[in-house]
């Protein structure tokens, strides 16, 4: 019997797709196989050699995220021998690369007390951006390792850091494609029913998925929460676009202030020269009106009446 899922009866625009990191939390937590096949696709591993993929930082879905949440990461434990921390991330706040690098070393520091430090767990940090990283390297899929300036030679395989610029699917390699890597970027990013049934019905895998969005964007609680997430991040926009148009005209202002500065300083220079100048006449003339009066006397003691 064909199973059927009420998105496929849905049309128009979704509240809210998995681009609101609330959503993809609660999407991901509460539907292992969309997990599971989403880390199939992105490290290369066939879905049947994922034995387990766990979840180490759930919340209760529906409940509100205080201050110390305010990054939905989501941490999983993949076959109970590598740490994959995931984050949807739509906003640049110009620190992304120092940020993910941060998680990723705090990840990587899974040695227990005592251990040899071989038997350290492989990580991967991998974010979905929805901006380009490098305005000068755009890129869809990039991976990034510890490897030899000269020759690249790997240092070590088990640090990873991958980004997937949701917004760049035009630049999605064959071995994106082939593993459906584009596809999951191209649901994410869907904003209607139509656009997800498209992706669907070449994609029947993702079916579960589209309907868990469904069944999420169904629930008035958790919409309210990926209301709140949205109305948190407009504001943290809006706030990080007033500070830099507040640096901005701070940067004008101190430009402006040196360029006075520098006037000032010539000015002072300037009058600095004068006044030598002056004191230089100034000499000139005593000289010459000692030397007026030496000749005046010069006359007189010769008898000498000046003309």
């Amino acid at each position: 019997m064909k199973h059927i899922y009420r998105f496929q009866s849905a049309s128009g625009a979704l509240k809210y797709n998995l681009t609101n990191d609330y959503m993809f939390r609660v999407v991901l937590q509460q539907n292992n196989d969309s997990l599971v096949l989403l880390l199939s696709a992105i490290l290369h591993i066939p879905r049947e050699k994922i034995t387990s993929a766990k979840i180490l930082n759930t919340i209760i879905p529906g409940a509100s995220i205080d201050d110390k949440e305010y990054h939905l990461d989501i941490l999983v434990s993949l076959n109970d021998n590598t740490i994959i921390n995931l984050e949807m991330q739509v906003i640049d706040y110009g620190n992304w690369n120092d940020r993910s690098l941060g998680y990723l070393c705090r990840k990587f520091d899974n040695v227990s007390k005592g251990s040899d430090y071989s038997e350290v767990k492989p990580v991967y940090h991998i974010s979905f951006l929805d901006f380009t990283l490098f305005k000068d390297h755009p890129e869809f899929f990039a991976k990034y390792h510890l490897r030899n300036d000269i020759d690249s030679y790997l240092y070590n395989d088990k640090f990873n850091l991958y980004v997937i610029e949701l917004n760049h699917t035009n630049l999605a390699t064959e071995e994106d494609k082939r593993y459906k890597i584009d596809t999951w970027a191209k649901l994410f990013k869907a904003t209607t029913w139509e656009e997800i049934k498209m992706i669907t019905n070449n994609n029947p895998s993702l079916n579960s998925t589209a309907e868990s969005i469904y069944v999420y964007n169904a629930d008035d609680i958790i919409a309210d929460q990926c209301r709140a997430r949205e109305e948190t991040i407009l504001h943290e926009k809006v706030m990080n676009e007033r500070l830099a148009k507040l640096s901005e005209e701070n940067n004008s202002l101190t430009d402006k202030n040196a360029s006075l500065t520098n006037k000032n300083a010539s000015l002072t220079s300037e009058n600095a020269s004068l006044t030598n100048e002056n004191a230089s006449l100034t000499s000139e003339n005593v000289s010459l009106t000692n030397e007026i009066a030496r000749l005046k006397n010069l006359l007189k003691e010769n008898g000498i009446k000046e003309k």
